[in-house]
């Protein structure tokens, strides 16, 4: 019998509005008493002084990549759920796009069956591809699909055909499961890199307009309004957007929406380095573009922060800005930053924070995640807020290193996670420097 006390650590529960120093005993797998003092327990508990950490339900993300199977040098299931569970997540949607596809209930099959093998590791929520060809324009058997057990469908992709789009809608409709549909024109992209403003005059990239977002957003709401299938909104990454969303759900549209923590940290002033893991797609926005993306996540009309964990190799990264993949990893980096700038500085409430990475995103999942009580399942994250440590080859559980904050020190660590009756400690300290400080790299060779 397992058995554990944390004594005085801040209890973090959005459900029941709770923000609260408690006693937490933990046996074997299960909350078994929270208490502002538990003094009656047995001589075999493992005490721990929690004092200045932070217990919260563990994360949950709702789309990432895995390298597996096709790129397993970039990321293996393996290294991706080890990932997840360092960074305080304990469950974790996987997007189709592996090579082959996630197309077949096979497929979908032996994935779990992979995760199942691997303990302790997260839930593992894998999305099914909605068209199986280049083009688009063949549905899967998403019946099958959902009997194999996807969570939802989505190409993670933008769209070809709005025709397309509104038969998928009318298809998954019975089946009662999320879709997701990331809304982006590539005929307004064109070659751009960066978002449309004057820093992209300045640093010399090729801009994307901010309508190669929104007019794909107001299409989508238009086949929503007229077919009534509920819809989630992938990488929402500019102010408009924030603005049509809001509109929508006043209007009782049923959709939801999310956008990634990089898109809530960083904007295009960052770009200056050429840093090539700052290439996202969709691109970091301009200033207004990020305050009003956090103001969409404090009131809620973004409902959730997504991590789109994109793991590439250092050669694939190790070129022109313009001419590298776009992405970044972020699953062990997301709680401590946002932690660090948002919460630390005052503007999200630890609650506001906690909530839209945890309960929102699996609220658009279709799933709830219990209050932190006794008799429930102990599925939680315990955060240390002030550790420091450096983000390098050896504290990263991933196998891609394609962050700006490589080999720098950042402030804030997960400690221990508990997932699948599993207790899980990353422990460790590093030295670095200023965390939003990205190291410059040559023009001539970043330039696009």
């Amino acid at each position: 019998m397992t058995k554990e006390l944390l004594k005085q650590v801040r209890v973090i529960d959005p459900v029941q509005q709770m923000d609260e120093l408690a006693d937490v005993l933990i046996i074997d797998g299960y909350i078994q008493t929270i208490a502002p003092q538990i003094t009656d327990f047995s001589s075999n508990t493992a005490i721990r002084d929690c004092h200045g950490l932070v217990l919260g339900a563990g994360l949950v993300d709702l789309y990432s990549h895995s390298g597996e199977p096709g790129f397993e040098e970039r990321e293996t299931l393996s290294s991706l759920l080890q990932a997840a569970i360092a960074g305080g997540f304990t469950r974790i949607g996987v997007l189709p796009d592996t090579s082959p596809t996630i197309d077949q209930p096979a497929l979908v099959t032996q994935l779990q069956q992979q995760r199942n093998r691997q303990k302790p590791s997260p839930h593992l929520h894998i999305w099914g591809a909605i068209t199986v060809d280049v083009a688009g324009k063949q549905l899967t058997e998403v019946a099958d699909l959902a009997s194999a057990g996807v969570v939802g469908f989505t190409d993670g992709k933008p769209w070809e055909n709005l025709a397309i789009v509104r038969r998928v809608l009318e298809y998954l409709q019975p089946l009662g499961k999320p879709v997701a549909f990331w809304p982006c024109d590539r005929h307004l992209t064109g070659n751009g890199k960066m978002r449309e403003g004057a820093e992209a005059l300045r640093i010399g990239l090729p801009p994307i307009p901010v309508s190669a977002e929104t007019t794909a957003i107001a299409a989508l709401l238009e086949l929503v309004a007229d077919i009534g299938t509920p819809v989630h909104i992938m990488r929402v990454s500019t102010a408009r957007s924030v603005e049509l969303i809001a509109q929508a759900k006043a209007q009782g549209l049923p959709i939801t929406a999310s956008t990634t923590w990089m898109h809530l940290l960083l904007d295009t002033t960052s770009i200056k380095s050429y840093h090539t893991s700052l290439h996202l797609d969709p691109p970091l926005g301009n200033n207004q573009d990020m305050l009003f993306l956090r103001n969409g996540v404090k009131t809620g009309v973004i409902d959730a922060i997504a991590i789109d964990h994109t793991a590439y190799t250092y050669e694939e990264k190790a070129q022109a800005f313009a001419e590298s993949p776009p992405g970044t990893i972020g699953l062990e980096l997301a709680l401590p930053l946002l932690w660090h700038h948002l919460v630390a500085t005052g503007e999200f409430t630890a609650l506001e924070l906690w909530r839209s990475l945890c309960h929102q995103p699996a609220a658009c999942l279709h799933q709830e995640i219990p209050a932190i009580q006794p008799g429930a399942k102990a599925e939680l994250t315990l955060f240390d807020p002030q550790q420091t440590w450096n983000v390098n080859k050896a504290t990263l559980q991933t196998l891609s290193h394609n962050t700006p904050w490589f080999g720098q020190e950042i402030t804030g660590r997960v400690v221990q996670t508990w997932c699948n009756c599993y207790s899980i400690k990353q422990e460790g300290r590093g030295s670095g420097s200023d965390p939003f400080h990205f190291p410059q790299q040559k023009s001539l060779t970043n330039r696009g």
